[in-house]
C-alpha cells in the first residue's frame, strides 16, 4: 500500500515539474518576442522616414497675409530646439509620433507675448505645421493718467486686458482712443501685466463708440477706481460710474437736445447719479 502511494506521489511531482518547465519555456519565448518587438519599434522610430525634417508656420501677421504658408525662422527654431535629444535615451524627440507638442507650444508662447494661441499638426511623416493666432490689439494703454506736456509711452493690449507689446507709431488698433487705467497687482513693467477690471472693458468701449454718434469721438478714457472719464476731441469730459454704461447712455440721449458735444461749449457732463444729467458749460455754472 505504501509503495503505491510513493509511486503516485512521484508521478504527481514529475507532472508538476513538466508543467513548470512548460510555463518557463512559454515565458522565455514571450520575453524574447517582446524584446525583439520592442527593439524593432525603437529601430523603426529612429529611421529618417518617420522623423520631422521640415516645419511650416502659418497665420502670423509678421509673415504677410493670413493663411499664407511661410516659415518663420525664429518660430521654427523654437520647435527644433524643443525636439532635440531623446526620451529615455532611446526614442528621438523629433519622431512624428512622439514630438513634444506641449513643450513647443509653451516655449513659443513664452518667447512671443504677441501670440495668443499655437496649434500644431502633423504634415505627413516628416513635416510639422504650426498655426499661430496673434493677439488683436484692442487699443493703447498709456499709464494711469495723462501728464500735461509729456508725450505718453504706450502699450497695446488684447480683449482680455493682457498687455503684450509696446505700441509703435504704425500700430493699428481696433479703437482709436487711448486708455489710462490701473493694472492688476503692483508691477513696474507693464509688459505681461493685465488691466484692472478686464471684464468691464467691452461695455466701456462700446459706450465710448456710442459717444461718437452724438457729435464728437472719444480721444482718451481714464479709469479712476469705479469711475470713468471719457475725454472727447471737442474738449468735453463725460463722467459716469464704471459698469453703468447703459444707464449713462440712456440719460445722455434723453437730454441731448440741451447740449452740443461737437462745438466744445460743454466743459463736462456728469452722469454718475441715476436719472440725472449735470451739465457744466464753459464759464457757466452747473445746470
Amino acid at each position: 500500500m505504501s509503495e503505491r502511494v510513493s509511486l503516485a506521489s512521484n508521478s504527481s511531482d514529475r507532472f508538476a515539474a513538466r508543467r513548470r518547465l512548460k510555463r518557463l519555456r512559454i515565458f522565455l519565448v514571450l520575453s524574447v518576442f517582446i524584446f525583439f518587438l520592442f527593439g524593432a519599434c525603437v529601430w523603426g522610430l529612429q529611421q529618417d522616414n518617420v522623423r520631422i525634417t521640415h516645419i511650416e508656420v502659418f497665420g502670423s501677421s509678421s509673415l504677410g497675409s493670413y493663411g499664407e504658408a511661410s516659415e518663420d525662422q525664429s518660430l521654427a527654431d523654437i520647435a527644433r530646439a524643443a525636439m532635440q535629444g531623446m526620451y529615455f535615451g532611446i526614442i528621438p524627440r523629433d519622431s512624428i509620433f512622439f514630438f513634444p507638442a506641449s513643450r513647443i507650444r509653451a516655449d513659443t508662447l513664452a518667447a512671443h507675448s504677441d501670440i495668443a494661441a499655437v496649434s500644431i499638426f502633423r504634415n505627413g511623416l516628416n513635416g510639422l505645421s504650426i498655426k499661430i493666432n496673434d493677439r488683436v490689439p484692442i487699443t493703447r494703454w498709456c499709464g494711469l493718467a495723462p501728464t500735461p506736456g509729456v508725450e505718453p509711452y504706450c502699450y497695446v493690449f488684447d480683449a482680455s486686458g493682457y498687455i503684450f507689446a509696446a505700441a509703435a507709431s504704425g500700430t493699428e488698433t481696433v479703437n482709436s482712443f487711448t486708455l489710462y487705467a490701473p493694472l492688476v497687482g503692483e508691477t513696474l513693467e507693464p509688459l505681461g501685466a493685465s488691466i484692472a477690471h478686464p471684464e468691464k472693458l467691452p461695455r466701456a468701449f462700446d459706450f465710448a463708440r456710442q459717444l461718437d454718434t452724438l457729435g464728437s469721438p472719444v480721444k482718451h478714457i481714464i479709469f479712476q477706481e469705479d469711475e470713468v472719464n471719457d475725454y472727447l476731441t471737442s474738449g468735453t469730459r463725460i463722467n459716469y460710474v464704471l459698469g453703468h454704461e447703459n444707464d449713462a447712455y440712456t440719460a445722455l440721449v434723453s437730454a441731448r437736445d440741451t447740449f452740443n458735444l461737437a462745438d466744445g461749449s460743454i466743459e463736462y457732463i456728469d452722469l454718475r447719479f441715476d436719472g440725472k444729467v449735470y451739465v457744466k458749460r464753459r464759464n457757466d455754472k452747473v445746470q
